[in-house]
């Protein structure tokens, strides 16, 4: 009896396992064929935070979590950052160093943040060149010679030969949710004239090639699908001698800081967006995006490789942020 008891067991045990291994043999098979069509080497995959999905989807959620924190995102900066985010972009601003005349093209930047300061230092240069010019008039010509430096000035055309060409920014952003804040703030401040806001993808800009002298893009880039793409764009809208500038939150260089950073940005920043936005997701999402983006050195590879020259970086606050730069030359 034993004998025959011992055979039905194995039999039976045998069974178990054989399913076992056809089951997870199909869905090993499952496995290969969606590795097969998503390509198999995950070139169709990309990162949203710590999640992977597939490429076609980031676009979408991007613009969803955008949407969702669009007329609180100056508000959110501000509490995340306790405000030093304004000092960062003074900061980038005044590493630009603009002239009137500059042609700016600000991808990414829905809400003006970055467009309005260039506009602002822009304004301030011109003010500060033209007392200068009128200081020196005064000290050096008689004010009965006045009128007739004035007539010199003008062209035989009637247009001033001193007249310097206005600066102008073109704002870009997939998001119009963003561009409307941005067209909003643009009335009050008085910038209507001077800005455009065109709702557009990074990876594909809806602009002219070889027409501006700068390009800038803050905290944008690393919400982009193909990275790689968007320098390339940036350098075919860049003039020869065209400078392309990022501000973009980066990797922290020293260990306890890091720490620091860390247990802050996973611990605080979701719990701000829940109670000031009630937006939880979005900024867990932003705060995980930060550390996928590549390190400074490896970005600054990829200036290189989309063809820009004197590519460098400068890192701020320790690393929490930095700007990086090249030349189209």
């Amino acid at each position: 009896m034993a004998a025959p008891m011992v055979k039905r067991s194995s039999l039976i045990i045998n069974n178990i396992f054989s399913n076992y291994i056809r089951k997870n043999i199909s869905k090993c098979k499952r496995s290969i064929s969606f590795s097969r069509v998503n390509g198999g080497d995950n070139t169709s995959q990309t990162h949203f935070g710590y999640e992977n999905i597939p490429e076609d989807e980031k676009e979408e959620r991007v613009y969803k979590v955008f949407e969702n924190v669009a007329t609180k995102y100056d508000l959110m900066n501000d509490a995340m950052s306790a405000g030093i985010h304004r000092l960062w972009k003074d900061y980038f601003i005044s590493k630009m160093a603009p002239t009137p005349g500059t042609q700016l093209v600000d991808v990414a930047g829905g809400t003006g943040d970055i467009a309005f300061r260039f506009l602002n230092y822009v304004r301030n240069e011109d003010s500060e060149s033209y007392n200068n010019q009128d200081r020196q008039f005064d000290v050096e010509t008689p004010p009965e010679l006045r009128s007739i430096s004035e007539l010199d000035e003008i062209s035989e055309s009637g247009e001033s030969k001193t007249e310097k060409a206005k600066s102008f920014v073109t704002i870009c952003d997939i998001n119009q949710a963003m561009l409307d804040v941005g067209k909003s703030k643009a009335e009050n401040l008085g910038f209507s004239s001077e800005t455009c806001f065109i709702q557009g993808n990074a990876e594909n800009l809806p602009l002219e090639s070889n027409k501006y002298d700068v390009y800038t893009i803050a905290y944008g880039i690393r919400n982009c699908t193909h990275i790689d793409k968007v320098l390339q764009e940036a350098y075919r809208v860049l003039k020869p001698g065209g400078r392309f500038m990022c501000l973009e939150f980066s990797h922290v260089t020293y260990p306890l800081i890091q720490q620091l950073y860390d247990s802050y940005s996973f611990q605080v920043i979701p719990v701000m967006g829940q109670v000031l936005a009630q937006d939880w997701k979005s900024y867990q999402y932003l705060v995980e995006s930060i550390r996928q983006f590549p390190k400074q050195e490896e970005f600054v590879e990829m200036i290189r490789n989309a063809g820009f020259k004197m590519a460098k970086y400068e890192n701020i606050t320790f690393g929490v942020t930095a700007i990086h730069s090249g030349f189209k030359i």
